[in-house]
């Protein structure tokens, strides 16, 4: 079965613990970027969840995981704050999945 995990700064991401995901904290985007490909590698993961700022700086490096079907890599709102970000790849991978842009406002 697949799992689900999260990356991110440490005060973001601990509170998925505990409904189960793995949480892998990340304070820079170089630990992020090991972490992100070691997940991919992994083969276990559906979905790898990286918070918005991080997602940012490692867009090149997500856009390769585009063509493949798994795992998705979808940017969730730090403590931060939320960019969007987030909900723009959520409705992109809905509007794949579906056919059509069921999200839009």
């Amino acid at each position: 079965m697949y799992k689900v995990c999260a990356i991110g700064d440490s005060d973001s991401i601990f509170g998925f613990a505990s409904v189960g995901l793995d949480v892998f904290p990340a304070e820079d985007e170089a630990r992020a970027l090991q972490l992100l490909r070691d997940a991919y590698k992994k083969e276990e993961y559906a979905v790898i969840l990286i918070t918005e700022k991080l997602a940012c700086a490692l867009q090149s490096e997500i856009a390769r995981f585009d063509a493949d079907v798994l795992p998705a890599v979808v940017p969730i709102p730090g403590t931060d704050g939320n960019t969007g970000l987030g909900l723009r790849a959520l409705s992109r991978y809905v509007e794949q999945a579906v056919g059509s842009d069921i999200l839009k406002d």
